[in-house]
């Protein structure tokens, strides 16, 4: 089979690799006919196609900034940062895989039958965070009130962030996206004209306990899909630093992955993403030899290519000059 980690060693450019890859494996589909194989890659070729032009990132970038100066005008107080970055190779690899597992092992618990391999290629590339975007907020706590919470305080503010967002977005050509998490789990806390486009992982937090809310945009000037995530400060560091880092994230989805659903042989394509995974999960990154990467360790990486962390887009900071009024 056909897999990224057979392309890692040979001190290729990460487009080099994504080229390579999403070449053979188009060639393969060529061969067997395989929707899964040709939707991977095109959907590689996507990331690669977001890699190579940054014309239209830089304009989006610039679009974006605009709500960040209306944020440095309406909440003077407030400490915020917005970061943007483009998913690394791994990371989009493993969404990957790991949403062909959910589609193909999902159908397969609930009613015993196998998937049609097409709608398992559209759940497998319905992937809306290969560019992604970040809000973190924070008060500083000389503007809280006797008896307030600076986190509860923080999320109040969030989530009327939340509601603003998407109004001034759409003046600068971003459509807010519909999604199915927010109809199976509507936030009982956002409007109703904005509901239906977050995913709101506050109300709703994870068993791991990472909380954010979500929400997607189209740019219309490009065509492109993008997420946004919105974070107070805490939010954040519990998912880069805490139990929902992506450390813990992903051992916890290999404890799911190694029960297999779906009998090994049955489904060619459900064995070669559970493989696909599994060799991503051993794979030791001071040996890899890719062109601006290097490790020491698996956590103590340099990366300036985008393999293993993605590549950074934009970083935004307002530090709060106030410190003795509160400014509602």
């Amino acid at each position: 089979m056909i897999k990224l980690n057979d392309y890692l060693y040979k001190g290729d450019t990460v487009l080099k690799i994504i080229d390579a890859y999403a070449s053979d494996l188009l060639a393969e589909a060529g061969r067997t006919g395989s929707e899964v194989d040709r939707a991977h890659g095109r959907y590689l070729a996507d990331l690669e196609s977001l890699l190579i032009h940054n014309d239209f990132l830089t304009s989006q970038s610039q679009r974006i900034r605009e709500f960040y100066m209306y944020m440095v005008g309406r909440y003077p107080y407030l400490a915020f940062s917005f970061k943007g970055r483009i998913k690394s190779l791994i990371r989009a690899e493993e969404k990957f895989n790991r949403k062909l597992l959910t589609c193909y092992g999902d159908a397969y618990q609930r009613d015993g039958r196998l998937t049609e391999d097409s709608e398992a290629a559209a759940s497998a590339v319905s992937v809306r965070d290969l560019i992604a975007y970040r809000i973190i907020i924070s008060i500083p706590r000389c503007h809280l009130k006797p008896g307030e919470d600076e986190e509860e305080e923080s999320i109040r503010i969030l989530y009327q962030i939340a509601e603003e967002l998407p109004v001034f977005l759409k003046t600068q050509d971003f459509v807010p996206q519909k999604n199915r998490f927010a109809r199976e789990h509507p936030s009982s806390t956002i409007s109703d004209q904005a509901r239906e486009y977050y995913k709101d992982y506050v109300e709703y937090r994870s068993t791991k306990g990472y909380q954010s809310l979500h929400i997607s945009f189209l740019d219309k000037l490009s065509g492109s899909v993008f997420e946004i995530q919105l974070r107070t400060k805490r939010m954040d560091d519990y998912a880069e630093i805490g139990q929902a880092d992506h450390f813990s994230y992903e051992e916890g989805q290999h404890l799911r992955e190694n029960r297999r659903v779906i009998p090994q042989g049955m489904k060619r394509e459900y064995d070669e993403a559970y493989e696909r995974l599994d060799s991503i999960r051993k794979l030791d990154l001071t040996k890899v030899d890719v062109n601006m990467f290097t490790a020491a360790s698996n956590i103590l990486i340099n990366d300036s290519c985008g393999l293993f962390r993605g590549r950074l887009i934009l970083p935004y900071e307002h530090l709060s000059r106030f410190q003795n009024d509160r400014i509602s």
